[in-house]
């Protein structure tokens, strides 16, 4: 997204990243808050990267820089509750970090147990916010799709590393960091072929025991600081000091078995905050997902046939059952009354992101609920709703400004507003969209 020459010349603070000490006002749009009901006809004064105010009877500062929203509507901006964006994958942490350390013991082990084995890939101490880059080409066509906000991961790893709550501009990477670290990110992933763990059933045991172990490292650090006379030191262990910096943990959980090992995970440690995410098969599992009272994140790349699979290979009926039923899990979760939130599943461009919420809605999803999971569902369900996912006095100005409706297919993205600055989206972006 890029701003017109007019705008650098007559607002320079307005430059891309730059400090914001402006005020920005924009009149007789829709407003539509989501915290409270839309507001037909109002105006949403930004100052400082803040919203100053909003409603229908707001006076404009006089030296606010006025915007007209007629015939537009202001939203929220959008946020990716679980992405990549913003590292660029040659920034992304080695699959082997960390590899060979040891775990500390279990509780049932005791100080003559043999050594550990090495651990599988834990990257657990990998920060996202450490790896942030304002050059991520994603970026832009992410803001053109109307989000101004991703929870972003590293990516390598069962324990992949901790995320951070970003915002997508800013002239530094420490600029777009908005809260770190909010959550552990736990995949299917061991980073190489072949090395455990290698299953679904090795997954969830090594993630049980990773948690097993922080929690005796927990408790040995605690006792040996209360009291370390006639005590030997506990080893320092920089993977499980990590997994005990966050409580809550992101775990796979697209498929049906996959919920319910989550759910059996967190019956075990309740002291762990699990976000399931994926949710697939959640038309199979709501009512279960609901009593386990977890909130769940929703992959928006619907499952299909892969271009490159054998055309005459036949496909299972549970396969085709969740390629055609899976856009109706957010519908059943809404209709279950189980928190959710969208993501983008590695869909950039912004006709995919649009179609795929369309598609969720298609399938029985209330357009209010949609709204929600896009912007203050993911913003409570990472802590951050006390600044982010609603239009509200002294929240962070991100909004999203369309040309009508924003999941009508021809509705188009204006411009958003992140952290008070405008960004318009790109002659590409633009074309691409309107295809």
């Amino acid at each position: 997204m890029k701003q017109g020459l007019s705008l650098f010349l007559l607002l320079p603070w307005l430059a891309a990243g730059a400090d914001v000490t402006g005020a920005i006002a924009i009149r007789d749009a829709r407003i539509v808050p989501v915290s409270g009901p839309a507001i037909p006809k109002g105006t949403v004064v930004v100052r400082n990267g803040l919203i100053e105010a909003v409603g229908a009877g707001v006076a404009i500062p006089a030296d606010a820089w006025v915007l007209s929203g007629e015939g537009l509507t202001v939203y929220p901006g959008w946020i990716d509750a679980l992405s990549t964006w913003g590292i660029p994958e040659q920034t992304a942490a080695p699959a082997t970090a960390a590899r060979t350390g040891r775990s500390a013991p279990s509780p049932q082990q005791t100080a003559a147990a043999p050594p550990a084995e090495p651990r599988a890939p834990t990257n657990s101490h990998v920060r996202a916010a450490d790896l942030i880059r304002t050059t991520d080409r994603r970026l832009e066509a992410a803001r053109s799709a109307g989000f101004t906000t991703a929870v972003t991961f590293p990516a390598s790893g069962v324990f992949a590393g901790q995320g951070a709550v970003i915002n997508l501009a800013g002239e530094k990477p420490g600029q777009m960091v908005v809260a770190s670290p909010v959550a552990q990110y736990l995949t299917f992933s061991s980073g190489t072929p072949g090395e455990f763990p290698g299953s679904l059933m090795g997954v969830f045991a090594h993630i049980r025991q990773i948690l097993l172990d922080a929690e005796h490292y927990r408790k040995l650090q605690e006792r040996y600081a209360r009291n370390p006379v006639g005590f030997k030191r506990p080893d320092y262990d920089r993977p499980l000091e990590a997994v005990l910096e966050t409580k809550r943990m992101l775990v796979p959980a697209s498929r049906e078995i996959e919920m319910e090992r989550a759910l059996k995970l967190q019956g075990e440690f309740r002291n762990v905050e699990f976000i399931l995410y994926g949710g697939h098969e959640g038309y199979r599992a709501a009512e279960r997902l609901r009593a386990g009272g977890r909130p769940v994140l929703v992959n928006l790349r619907w499952p299909e046939r892969s271009r490159e699979s054998d055309p005459d290979r036949e496909e299972t009926l549970r396969t085709l059952e969740l390629q055609e039923r899976a856009p109706a899990s957010p519908a059943a979760l809404a209709k279950a009354g189980v928190k959710f939130a969208f993501y983008s599943g590695g869909a950039d461009r912004p006709r995919d992101l649009h179609r795929a919420v369309r598609r969720a809605i298609e399938a029985g999803l209330a357009p209010e609920a949609a709204l929600r999971a896009l912007t203050l569902s993911a913003a409570e369900i990472y802590g951050v709703a006390d600044r982010l996912g609603s239009i509200d006095k002294g929240k962070i100005a991100n909004l999203l400004v369309t040309s009508g409706d924003v999941f009508q297919e021809k509705t188009q993205v204006k411009y958003v507003i992140i952290d008070g600055v405008k960004y318009e989206p790109s002659a590409e972006s633009s074309e691409e969209a309107s295809r």
